[in-house]
């Protein structure tokens, strides 16, 4: 007696369709998972055969095997108990095959019968759209993200196996639709002085260069950084759909709501690696740098982080992907966000020779923190001071977000336009072509790489942010010298706030 049942496995941030395949057969009663179950679908067992019982269903006392077929990857999670419940029911034939034919299963069973929902329910149902999916009630509203042609929703396994068996109609849903929602951001008006941050801050936001902030407590560093969003483009249909779906995989899905400002995800400094990039012990869940995707991740205060988890962010800033492999299982999860930091120039926050209180020994604890490959991630590097009285008391406010958002908007069209990405991931071949220098700006940047305060990599994001810049101030085609050097004065040491490489 066998059954081969639709269902859905949850890897990293997308769901894969798998097939649960039941066989009851003759031998010494045992309930065997075999397929690279994790601990959680070994559990089911236990589930499953008391959600039967309570629902007046026969459980098999026979040998039993079920597989997971369909990926060779681990599979985790109780999202299948629905799936392994429904192939009993049609190996022992209370079930016609027929009845569930091009149908998924995907919910987790409690012991009293009823459906609940599990992780990722919208990637998981996107997985398995082209069938009729059927999910527990509770999980509608986050399943309809995946936007399924057919989805039914149950309370009880007694309920889906009479609608099974005895042809009833399938219990009505709220066709509840997707409703796209603007969530409130911070106004950059409320910025009183800091000039050159604020300019900063726009040179990242337009040209989406990652932005390290250095200065003592009170600077404004974290206001500033939480007024980023606002000055970012609203998400296109893809982004915010992509979102959605890290967002379910998660586990923190808000039903049919739909975001369209670009998240913004802050972590506490003691976040652990798999907290921030992802990972997992059962299976791979996503990390804070990939529900930042196409938004923004500040790491306030990054001298407390620890120097490992500093370093995980390198590669995925460059690739925009961050790659999980274990010995069982290799997901790839978006990662492409904004990367805002900011820290103190010291562990006592002064900064200054007169206010500062640290030791050599300390300073140099503290500095060890930020690795070179790092720091060089950072195209713009600001130092903050705190604003003057005249400034912080002045009742007219700065230039506000929405003006500023504009100008972003435009430089965004502009270099989608020209060169199809944004000015940030402008390759070193490219830049002759899109970023070309004038004579004079060429000539001062030689002098810099002579002179050794360039790095073949500095040169290349100094003239990426220079290319920012200038579309700023509506020059589109050659880079003149003052923006040139106006970029690299936003590259400033986190030791001594003079130029760095």
């Amino acid at each position: 007696m066998y059954a081969a049942i639709r269902s859905a496995t949850l890897l990293g941030t997308r769901g894969a369709p798998i097939v649960v395949e039941s066989h009851v057969g003759v031998g010494i009663p045992a309930f065997t998972v075999v397929g690279l179950p994790d601990e959680g679908c070994r559990e089911s067992r236990d589930r499953v055969r008391a959600a039967l019982l309570s629902s007046g269903l026969e459980w098999p006392n026979r040998r039993i095997t079920i597989n997971l077929a369909g990926t060779a990857e681990r599979k985790g999670g109780a999202g299948m108990d629905l799936a392994i419940a429904i192939g009993l029911l049609v190996a022992q034939e209370v079930i016609h095959p027929s009845a569930i034919e091009k149908m998924a299963f995907i919910a987790e069973l409690g012991l009293d019968g009823s459906l609940r929902p599990t992780a990722g329910m919208a990637p998981l149902v996107d997985a398995v759209s082209d069938c009729e999916v059927v999910v527990a009630g509770s999980a509608v509203a986050e399943s309809m993200l995946a936007r399924p042609p057919r989805l039914h929703g149950v309370a009880t396994l007694r309920e889906l196996v009479d609608v099974l068996i005895n042809n009833q109609p399938w219990p009505d849903i709220d066709q509840i639709p997707v409703h796209v929602v603007e969530d409130p951001v911070a106004d950059l008006a409320d910025v009183r002085g800091q000039h050159s941050a604020r300019l900063a801050l726009e040179v990242a936001a337009a040209g989406f260069h990652h932005m390290l902030m250095v200065g003592p407590p009170g600077a404004g560093k974290s206001m500033l950084a939480r007024r980023l969003p606002g000055l970012l483009p609203r998400l296109t249909d893809d982004e915010a759909f992509t979102c959605a779906m890290v967002r379910s995989a998660a586990g923190i899905g808000s039903g049919v709501t739909v975001a369209t400002a670009p998240p913004f995800r802050s972590p506490h400094h003691s976040v652990s690696m798999a907290a921030m990039v992802g990972g997992g012990s059962s299976y791979i869940r996503p990390g804070e740098l990939s529900l930042a995707s196409h938004g923004v991740l500040f790491l306030d205060e990054m001298g407390e982080f620890a120097p490992t988890v500093l370093d995980a962010l390198r590669q995925p800033l460059e690739e925009g992907v961050v790659s999980i492999a274990r010995a069982h299982s290799s997901v790839t999860m978006p990662a492409k966000c904004l990367l805002i930091a900011a820290t103190n120039p010291c562990p006592c926050g002064a900064g200054t020779p007169t206010r500062c209180h640290c030791t050599p020994h300390a300073k140099q604890r503290y500095l060890r923190r930020f690795s070179g490959p790092l720091l060089d991630r950072f195209d713009v590097r600001i130092h903050l001071v705190k604003p003057s009285t005249v400034d912080l008391t002045s009742d007219s406010p700065g230039e506000s977000s929405a003006v500023v958002a504009q100008r972003v908007a435009h430089v965004h069209r502009v270099s989608l336009e020209r060169q199809g990405c944004l000015n940030s991931a402008i390759s070193a071949e490219h830049l002759d072509e899109v970023a070309p220098l004038s004579r004079d700006a060429m000539v001062w940047l030689r002098r810099k790489l002579d002179d050794g305060h360039l790095s073949g990599r500095g040169y290349h994001r100094i003239r990426r942010v220079a290319r920012t810049l200038a579309d700023m101030h509506g020059e589109h085609e050659v880079i003149k010298s003052e923006w040139v050097e106006t970029a690299v004065s936003m590259r400033v040491s986190v030791v001594t706030q003079t130029e760095f490489h």
